[in-house]
């Protein structure tokens, strides 16, 4: 029987999008890593020679902020699943990291094993601005007038003060997904049919 030829696994990988930087805690040193590191660092870095260590976002890429504020330290192999998936959708906005964002809080999956084409497929607005409270008010009312045209209509040309669109209850319905993504020097909503 001819055995299978396999190659070697390499560890050096070249990111293509630019991830920010990092800070990061060395256990080997116990203490601080003293200054902040790339993304390209922390994949490169080698826990047995330089020590074990755990790595997060320093907050100076809003996208990666954001995706991994829940974490409570960054791998180079997510590092590495979201520089793929960017590649995958062609797109490193910030609108791009929102609709990351949203579809792993919908689907509760995580980075490594969400595809491009499950973004893609999702129906998400983006609404971007200052004040959630503007933000959910233009995105209630457009997708009102998206969704519901019919009855969109109806509550725009009615004379009457007894017909009322409310925006939160609009928002809050089952029918909906909601995300609201605070990225620093502004705020957004993702929102997407359920």
């Amino acid at each position: 029987m001819e055995q299978a030829e396999t190659t070697p696994f390499t560890s050096h990988c070249t990111l293509k999008s630019d991830l920010g930087m990092f800070e990061g805690f060395n256990f080997k040193e116990q203490s601080a890593i003293d200054c902040l590191l790339t993304a390209q660092q922390i994949i490169d870095w080698d826990h047995d020679e330089d020590g074990e260590a755990e790595f997060w976002p320093a907050g100076n890429h809003a996208g990666v902020a954001l995706l991994f504020s829940h974490a409570t330290a960054v791998t180079g192999s997510e590092l590495l699943a979201l520089d793929a998936l960017l590649q995958e959708l062609g797109d490193e906005s910030d609108t791009a990291f929102l609709k990351i964002a949203h579809a792993l809080a919908q689907s509760g999956k995580d980075i490594s094993t969400v595809g491009s084409g499950e973004i893609e497929d999702l129906s998400i607005h983006i609404y971007e601005g200052t004040s959630f409270i503007d933000l959910r008010k233009e995105a209630a009312w457009d997708l009102f007038e998206l969704y519901y045209p019919d009855d969109y209509r109806t509550v725009e040309k009615s004379q009457c003060d007894g017909v009322i669109f409310d925006v939160d209850r609009f928002l809050d319905s089952p029918c909906w997904c909601v995300e609201e993504f605070d990225m620093g020097n502004y705020k957004a909503i993702a929102v997407s049919p359920q």
